[in-house]
Parts: C-alpha cells; structure tokens; sequence
C-alpha cells in the first residue's frame, strides 16, 4: 500500500504510483495530480479535502493523509458551526496532543463518548409497531383486519418502549464502529473505542448506506450532545462513483475545508448580527439576476428587513492571495439585480484587503475583508463581531447613510 502525505495549500509532491492508482486518484479528485518527470512518478497536491482515506482495491490501496494548515483547535471551533453537526460550540473538546485530523477527530469522539456514557447509558421511549401474541400498547385495527383475516392473534399493535435502543446511542454505536475501520487511529484511541460497544450492548447497528436517525438537542440528552456533534461528521464518509460507473472504495474522513470555513461565518455572523433586529437567509434563492428568472443567484447571507427587503449581501471564500475578477463580478451581480450599494467578501487570511467602488454605478462599493484563523476563538468570534458592526454601521442609519440597521436570525 502506497501512503501519501500531503498538506493543505502545499506544494506538489511526488510519489511513485501504478497506472492504476493514479487513474484511481484522479478520477475520485480527492488530490490533485499531474505526471512526473519520469514514468510511474507522479506529482500529488491537495484539493481543499484535509483529513486521511484509503482509496482502490486492496491489492493496490493508496492511503491519502491531508494535514490541515488551521490548527487542530481552531478548526474544531470552526467545526462546532457547522450547520449539520451540532453540540460541542460551547464546550472544550480534547483532542489530546494530535496535528492531523482523523486521529484528533477519533480521540475527540473517544474521550466525548466516554464522558457521555460514564454517566449511565441514556434510555429513552421509542414507537415500536409489531406483532405480538398478547395485546400491548394500542391495537392497530386496519392492520389487524388487512393481515390477520379475522383472526385474533397474534395481535398488531402500536406501544411505546423504554429502551436503549433510541437514536443518539445508535448514532454513538455506527461512528464508533466506522472509526474503527478507518486508517490512521492510532491503537491508544482504538482501545477506547473498543470499549464503547460493551457499553452499547442493546442498540442495534445501522444499516448502511442509509442516513442516521435524527435526533433532537434537549435537556436529558445535552451530556450526550458533543459526542453526537463529533459523531455527525464522522458518518459523513461515503463511497466514490467514477464517472465511468466504476465504484471505488473509499475508507475515510475528509472535510471541504471551504465548507467548513462558509458554515462557520455564515453561522457565526448571522449569530452577532441578531441582537440588532431584521432578519438573515443563508444561501438565499430568492433572487434572480434576469427578470426572466432563469438565472438563479445564491449569495451566502442576505441580511434585510423585516420585510424582506435586501440590505446587505455576503459571500464567503476560503482563497488568499489576490482577489480573483470574478468575485468581484459575482458580487456586482448580486448588488444589481438587489439593488444594494454595498456588498462584502470575507477571505480566510488574506494578507491584503480593498474596498472597490465600482465605476458607472452611481457608488456600489465592494469591500473585502479577511478573518484571521490562527487567532484563538476568541479572537475569532471578536473578529466576525467586528464585522457584523461594520456591516450595521454602513446602513442608513450609520454614520455614512447608506443602509439600515438590521440583524439575524438564520
């Protein structure tokens, strides 16, 4: 088995690989990949995916490890806004002294479940419907007279059991069992986690390829909800289809770092926004740039009244470096056809911002800002604070005139 080491944003490497595992790394595009100077050498580079997998068949498995260029800590907090995974925002999660994310994410999920658990494993009421000899619960009458023709057992009935077999311990149980699959946890985590099914004893697996059971935040599962939170992204990994029909296995657990880094201000922002009134929509499709209404625009954030006037718009890029055109394109685009004058982009580091006023447009100004992610969380949430005032400030009723005071609600 090949294993390849990459890191975000880095420079091309080059690993010796058949024919076959590059056709099979180029087609899942999980790395980028290009020829090397000879044959059988080819050069590697991420493609915005941090995390490890294990792709092919496995006579020839390749192993992609993507170290993420965010701090391990940093980047949970980002995590903790993801708009799927709920749970772990307010409180510290243990990653132990781990730089790659798989390991920390598998540790996290260890030492949470473990916390959760060691308090007694959470019971809870589930609808069961079945067939029984005796009547439980309530009968369920069609059934009875579509199945049973008349007869008087066994009886199909409809009763609510108290169990351990509910969603959040099934959830608990399926991330345990797909980690200990996964390449790259380390044997100390796996030995915590071998614990963890003993634990479950009762709950039954999820079948796979389906979705995990929802669940709902509540003040007798709250002990359970950082696991649950880390769990959530653990059961996202899935298989590849290549484009030819071919499927590919794919073990593993990689993240959209532009995902991760959109959630996060998206969520963040529409959080400090609030306390000033009006109301927000995260990926808005609401408004088309044609009156046709055949182009469909979707800008991350609108902020507007409580109307649903448009006041501000955002978008969110997980770039550095120089602004490309067509951001500013896009934004012009959406303060055109919202009728706004203002319009920002928020960048993950950028080391030089501007505001563009763009000519023949009577003032539409696109101002550009950037968020520091190697700050702590703090310093972070400080700094989409500060913007969410900048935004607030620009408005009709700050000082320059030109908008609304407004805030969010997601």
């Amino acid at each position: 088995m090949t294993v390849v080491h990459l890191g975000e944003g880095g420079a091309w490497t080059e690993y010796e690989l058949t024919a076959e595992q590059a056709a099979i790394l180029a087609a899942t595009d999980m790395v980028r990949i290009a020829p090397g100077p000879r044959a059988g050498l080819w050069r590697l580079r991420d493609n915005g995916l941090v995390g490890a997998a294990r792709i092919g068949p496995p006579h020839g498995q390749v192993e992609i490890r993507v170290r993420p260029k965010t701090p391990i800590d940093r980047l949970f907090h980002l995590l903790g806004y993801a708009r799927k995974a709920r749970g772990w925002r307010r409180e510290e999660v243990d990653a132990g002294e781990r730089t790659e994310l798989l390991p920390a994410l598998a540790h996290a999920f260890a030492r949470a479940a473990e916390r959760a658990l060691g308090q007694g494993v959470l019971l809870g009421y589930r609808e069961t419907e079945e067939a029984l000899p005796v009547v439980r619960g309530r009968i369920r009458v069609k059934e009875q007279i579509q199945r049973r023709h008349g007869f008087p057992v066994p009886v199909e009935v409809r009763y609510d059991d108290y169990t351990v077999d509910i969603p959040e311990n099934r959830i608990l149980l399926a991330a345990t069992h797909r980690l200990l699959r996964l390449p790259g946890v380390p044997q100390g985590t796996r030995r915590l986690l071998r614990h963890l099914p003993l634990r479950l004893d009762g709950v039954e697996r999820l079948v796979p390829g389906r979705p995990p059971p929802a669940w709902t935040p509540s003040r007798l599962n709250s002990r359970y909800q950082t696991a649950l939170g880390i769990a959530d992204l653990v059961l996202r990994g899935a298989s590849y289809e290549l484009a030819d029909g071919i499927a590919v296995r794919v073990d593993g657990l990689m993240l959209e770092m532009w995902r991760v880094f959109e959630d996060f201000v998206c969520v963040a922002l529409a959080e400090a926004l609030r306390p000033y009134g009006g109301t927000v929509r995260l990926q808005d499709e609401r408004h088309h740039l044609d009156l046709a209404h055949r182009v469909r625009l979707r800008p991350d954030l609108v902020l507007s009244t409580a109307e649903g006037s448009p006041l501000a718009v955002v978008d969110v890029k997980y770039k550095t470096g120089d602004t490309p055109q067509q951001d500013l394109y896009q934004m012009l685009a959406y303060c055109t056809a919202m009728r706004l004058n203002r319009a920002y982009l928020v960048y993950a580091s950028k080391t030089e911002t501007h505001s563009h006023v763009v000519t023949g447009t009577g003032g539409v100004q696109i101002v550009e800002t950037a968020l520091d992610l190697s700050a702590p969380p703090e310093g972070l949430r400080g700094q989409v604070t500060a913007l969410a005032r900048q935004i607030v400030a620009d408005g009709p009723d700050g000082p320059d005139g030109r908008g609304t005071t407004a805030a969010a609600a997601p």
